[in-house]
């Protein structure tokens, strides 16, 4: 039996599932839900109401306690109606770049500047603002990631254009052959460790944790959560604002994140680590307050991927930096009075003593 198949376009989404023996007799919303957790059950049932899942061999519209059975294939479209993924800020659609700045590309590998909220592949609800998608339209064939960044997160991430190129530079992140660095804006808390500093907090996913996919950190010495480590350097401080680089040595799920957090500088506009995650519960809900609103200051994160140091085009190490993005320099100035290209300066001459 074949399995996952899919098809893009920059209109329309199709990913059809075959239904395994473990599945037989499963309702139609709890099927889809399994491969799709990100949907909420109320859009789901929507979607099977309009006939956009559909049970092969059936007619739709299906109820959504249908039962699928084992050798059934589901399919589900979804149209690009320009709302679904939508991010809203005081009630209004957040302004998104219509594609990712190009910093490198040959025959083989595109490096990219990708904006902050696309996504690196399609998942849940964001299908269309994709790095991959956005190239694959582009060179009408598929396009690889070989690694990724959070939706929220912008800067440097690389794609393949064939398999060949694109495992072995994935193969160069799987053997930590790859240098990071990241630009991060964050407050700084009371008891904040000073800086530079190398947080080596254990990093592991809580279970118990609402909302659910929160990343703890734990002792050193723990036995719990996974090794992990991220250096931190200053690159200046105003009004209890820092501008810092970070440079994790692991690679662990929202590793930068937490481990500003809990020493002490949680990062500007984090809904999720900023001491208080029902934040990022009334955002995902559409229901945040202006208190929220006014704590988190910006919609996303404050983190930029700004530099990557690898062996490729060659095999001598190479380096790509990527400019701030305008809703981070944006931010700068007004709040800061701190024009772009006096950060970016700052950044590129500590980058320059990172990459020697």
């Amino acid at each position: 039996m074949s399995e996952i198949e899919k098809s893009f376009t920059t209109e329309r989404y199709v990913v059809s599932y075959p239904v395994h023996t473990d599945e037989d007799n499963l309702r139609l919303d709890q099927f889809v839900m399994k491969f799709m957790p990100t949907l909420s059950r109320q859009f789901l049932k929507k979607k099977i109401e309009k006939g956009e899942v559909v049970i092969s061999g059936r007619t739709p519209p299906h109820k959504p306690s249908a039962k699928v059975h084992f050798g059934e294939r589901v399919t589900v479209t979804t149209h690009n109606d320009g709302v679904i993924e939508e991010e809203l800020w005081h009630g209004k659609p957040v302004a998104k770049d219509q594609e990712p700045g190009v910093i490198y590309e040959d025959a083989d590998l595109v490096v990219i500047n990708k904006p902050p909220f696309m996504i690196t592949h399609p998942a849940g609800k964001n299908l269309f603002y994709c790095a991959t998608v956005f190239f694959e339209t582009r060179y009408k064939h598929t396009v690889h990631s070989i690694h990724r960044l959070d939706r929220e997160t912008s800067g440097l991430l690389l794609l393949g254009k064939n398999p060949k190129v694109s495992q072995k530079v994935s193969q160069l992140f799987e053997e930590d052959r790859v240098k990071k660095c990241y630009f991060l804006i964050a407050h700084r808390t009371e008891g904040a460790k000073p800086f530079p500093f190398t947080a080596k907090e254990r990093l592991g996913r809580d279970e118990g944790a609402i909302p659910q996919g929160m990343i703890s950190a734990y002792p050193e010495a723990s036995a719990l959560g996974k090794e992990s480590e991220t250096h931190f350097e200053l690159l200046l401080e105003k009004d209890r604002y820092v501008l810092a680089l970070a440079f994790p040595l692991t690679g662990r799920q929202h590793q930068i994140r937490v481990h500003a957090a809990c020493n002490g500088y949680p990062l500007l506009g984090d809904k999720l680590y900023n001491g208080d995650s029902s934040v990022f519960l009334r955002f995902k809900d559409f229901v945040p307050t202006s208190e929220d609103h006014e704590k988190m200051q910006i919609p996303r994160q404050a983190l930029h991927a700004v530099a990557l140091k690898l062996a490729y085009p060659k095999d001598e190490m190479t380096h790509y930096l990527a400019p701030l993005p305008k809703d981070l320099s944006d931010w700068l100035l007004s709040k800061l009075g701190l024009p772009h290209e006096a950060v970016e300066a700052l950044i590129e001459e500590r980058v320059s003593a990172w990459l020697r």
